[in-house]
């Protein structure tokens, strides 16, 4: 499965490598479906198929057709980020999750033929690795190769074809549904349209897998009813999220950050302790940040996670000053920036949900992402129906 938006994986990613300058990260949730995938072969697809070996062989066999899923995964979305790349977005990297991999792009495609073409790239190479693989079990069955190496290439000549098929279905975020919005796109003129009927196609498909689920477990196909039913959910959560993300951006294009701010915001002086920090500020206002000024100056940050490793006894000890961070990149943003490029730095696992805002060097208000998205859902809610 594949999609190029962020925020759908969990919170624990970890950096695998780095290939043609692409960052490959592992979500811890990918662990549970390779486990899941190497179950599934070596207890159950193997066995069934390929009768007569050891129980160590059918386990071999179950992990080696795990790697080639990852593989795989990695080979699909390197294809969208390969013609990403052609058209000159962007992309942070390659995320695999327990539902497949994402290519975390940072902007929408600039034309409806970009678009196509990224979308149908995984389909593509989808079947290209299932050609291969397939190639490599004529080749061993000609060739009297061991058993173990016939089965787990079968295995991935079949995964990577239901992979490819699964991912043609016209419904967004599937590759499919991104080629069908490019289409309408193409046709309407209107990337808008577009995205909200292949959303509405992507819904509708999801609550089909979630029927679908749930006659499986009235059958006793408990397992399989499980996951018709998640990835059902999820692509119906997914498709509304993609339609949305729109629709903000749409609203922050050609915006600046100071339009949304929180101006007079409240401020920490440096030499208080952290206790009174955190008795008279954290426990007082309940944000997470705070700037940290002294006569009209700003002088840094400081947050809650800066004093987490500091034992409570310490907390009278030290003061706001020794633990703040100095203002930078990661904690301050220019009043004049798009406000359109903060929010894509805002979401996503381990970014800063709240910065400061600066003008030539002074403090002149605060912007989170829970205001922004406030602002946003007041926005679209006061739009026009056709316009949604």
């Amino acid at each position: 499965m594949s999609d190029s938006r962020r925020g759908f994986t969990g919170l624990r990613q970890f950096r695998l490598f780095s290939l043609f300058g692409f960052e490959v990260k592992l979500d811890l949730s990918w662990l549970l479906l390779g486990m899941l995938i190497a179950w599934s072969l070596g207890a159950g697809m193997f066995p069934n198929d390929y009768p007569g070996l050891s129980t160590r062989a059918y386990a071999w066999m179950g992990v080696a057709g795990a790697i080639g899923v990852f593989f795989s995964i990695v080979f699909h979305e390197f294809s969208h980020s390969i013609v990403a790349r052609h058209y000159g977005l962007p992309i942070r990297g390659i995320t695999l999750f327990i539902f497949g991999g994402v290519a975390e792009m940072e902007d929408e495609p600039p034309s409806a033929k970009s678009e196509f073409l990224m979308a149908v790239a995984g389909p593509i190479a989808s079947f290209v690795l299932a050609f291969v693989f397939s190639r490599i079990e004529a080749a061993g069955l000609a060739a009297s190769w061991p058993t173990p190496i016939i089965g787990v290439s079968n295995a991935l000549a079949y995964v990577n074809a239901v992979v490819a098929i699964f991912n043609l279905v016209p419904a967004f975020p599937l590759d499919g549904g991104r080629m069908l919005r490019a289409a309408i796109w193409y046709w309407k003129k209107d990337m808008r349209y577009a995205t909200r009927i292949a959303s509405q196609m992507g819904n509708g498909f999801g609550l089909l897998l979630m029927i679908l689920g749930g006659f499986a477990f009235i059958q006793g196909n408990i397992i399989g009813g499980m996951w018709w039913l998640v990835i059902g959910i999820f692509l119906r959560n997914a498709a509304a999220a993609s339609y949305q993300q729109l629709l903000f951006r749409d609203l922050l294009r050609e915006q600046p950050v100071s339009r949304f701010m929180r101006g007079e915001p409240v401020t920490v002086p440096p030499d208080i302790s952290v206790r009174e920090f955190v008795e008279d500020y954290v426990y007082q206002h309940h944000f997470k940040m705070f700037p940290v000024v002294l006569d009209g100056e700003l002088l840094g940050a400081i947050a809650i996670d800066d004093i987490k490793q500091l034992a409570r006894s310490d907390w009278p000890r030290h003061t706001v000053r020794e633990l703040m961070q100095p203002v930078s990149d990661s904690n301050s943003v220019a009043a004049t920036m798009p406000a359109e490029k903060l929010l894509t730095a805002m979401v996503g696992p381990g970014r800063p949900g709240r910065f400061m805002v600066v003008d030539k060097g002074s403090l002149v208000g605060i912007i989170s992402l829970k205001d922004v998205l406030e602002l946003l859902s007041l926005k679209i809610e006061m739009e026009p129906p056709e316009a949604k």
